[in-house]
């Protein structure tokens, strides 16, 4: 008769810790936390190594009302105005290609005091701040001339070119620090401060989204490779992007050609031809510095093995980029008609749509899609339709 062997239970190996989820957040609205972390669940790798190169999925970010409240690029020119750091050009006309006769006129009627080459004394000149301001931000004159003309508002917004321009004479570390001051001040400034900029009362605070911070981290923890696409100047990204651990090699934004390390106001083209990251150009400086895509054919959709996995954006220059991602596009709902069409129309089932996390916008009337939804190359609006052709219809605000 046999006797029957009793082993004894063995204690279990413990599971394998699971990877890092988002933390739990009443900014995020509905089910988009949980739909972001099964995409990492399924897409990533616990750990795993995080760069396109070697396999990692891609993460692309907007910067200015994506990851922060508030725009960068704004809080850097402004912060340049006030403490004359623009240096003068010997030719308003030359600093950019946009700037239109009457505006180059304008500025060099305002801004008597420089000498070419060294800052401007827009400290304490109040009739140059106030052209500088006038022609950044509205894009027009202090007598109401337009500012900018002759460019293609699908690869070009020439007052974002034209901040990153304006920094010219510089070295990059200088602007480094320049960018950092501007930074801290505004970290630092309570929520709602407004700043004098020449005579003009402008936004003086940013803040990074701590929902978005928390996002970064994980995406990276999950073996995202997380790369910034910003229209703010590139050096200007750089510093505020390292304080989320996203190295300068991942920080796209508008680039200028140098002068050995001294920043110069030439744009550097993509694709071939001029252009800045907003809207195509943005796909553009992605699929040409990330997937290798060179020539014209960097305005173009990619074939998905060469395109993102997720994208983040709250702007209509982001359009062209989300649309690309592969398996989520995160739409931050700043009320801007043609982004919030496509993700409203979510014609494949990827978009999802979270109010601003903080000061967020109230519900817009419904959005014109089939007749404005789309931004044309002449700056106009017109029908927006979907990759088969069809017409997108108008769209309700249901997500504020």
């Amino acid at each position: 008769m046999l006797t029957a062997v009793v082993v004894p239970e063995q204690p279990r190996a413990s599971a394998a810790p699971a990877c890092r989820m988002l933390a739990a957040d009443p900014g995020w609205y509905g089910d988009n936390r949980e739909r972001i972390d099964a995409m990492m669940a399924e897409l990533g790798t616990c750990g795993g190594a995080a760069e396109v190169a070697t396999g990692a999925p891609l993460a692309l970010f907007d910067w200015d009302n994506t990851v922060v409240k508030n725009d960068i690029g704004d809080a850097t020119f402004f912060w340049m105005v006030r403490n004359g750091k623009l240096r003068a050009p010997a030719d308003w006309a030359a600093t950019s290609s946009y700037l239109t006769p009457a505006a180059a006129a304008a500025l060099s009627r305002a801004c008597t005091a420089g000498t070419p080459g060294q800052p401007l004394p827009t400290d304490t000149d109040v009739a140059c701040a106030d052209e500088l301001v006038s022609v950044y931000g509205d894009a027009e004159t202090t007598a109401k001339d337009p500012a900018f003309a002759g460019f293609d508002a699908r690869r070009m917004e020439p007052a974002y070119a034209w901040a990153a321009q304006l920094l010219a004479g510089w070295p990059e570390p200088e602007l480094a620090g320049f960018a950092e001051q501007a930074r801290q001040e505004n970290l630092a400034a309570p929520e709602g401060t407004e700043q004098k900029v020449g005579s003009t009362e402008q936004t003086g605070w940013v803040r990074y989204y701590p929902q978005m911070r928390d996002l970064i981290a994980t995406l990276q923890a999950n073996g995202f490779d997380v790369r910034i696409i910003s229209a703010s100047a590139e050096p200007v990204v750089r510093v505020w992007a390292a304080d989320l651990g996203i190295p300068a090699d991942k920080v796209m934004g508008v680039r200028t050609e140098r002068d050995g390390d001294v920043v110069t106001s030439r744009l550097v083209p993509c694709g071939g031809s001029v252009s800045i990251p907003y809207i195509e150009g943005k796909r553009c400086r992605v699929n040409e510095e990330v997937f290798g895509i060179s020539g014209p054919a960097a305005y173009d959709v990619a074939a998905p093995p060469r395109r993102a996995a997720f994208g983040a954006g709250d702007s209509d220059t982001d359009v062209s980029f989300l649309s690309d991602a592969t398996a989520l596009r995160l739409a931050i709902n700043r009320n801007k008609t043609e982004l919030m069409c496509r993700a409203y129309d979510d014609a494949d089932g990827r978009w999802i749509v979270n109010p601003m996390f903080i000061e967020p916008e109230g519900q817009a009337e419904p959005y014109a899609c089939a007749t404005e939804g789309y931004v044309e190359p002449g700056g106009g609006d017109g029908p927006l339709r979907r990759a088969d052709g069809s017409l997108v219809p108008d769209q309700a605000d249901s997500v504020f």
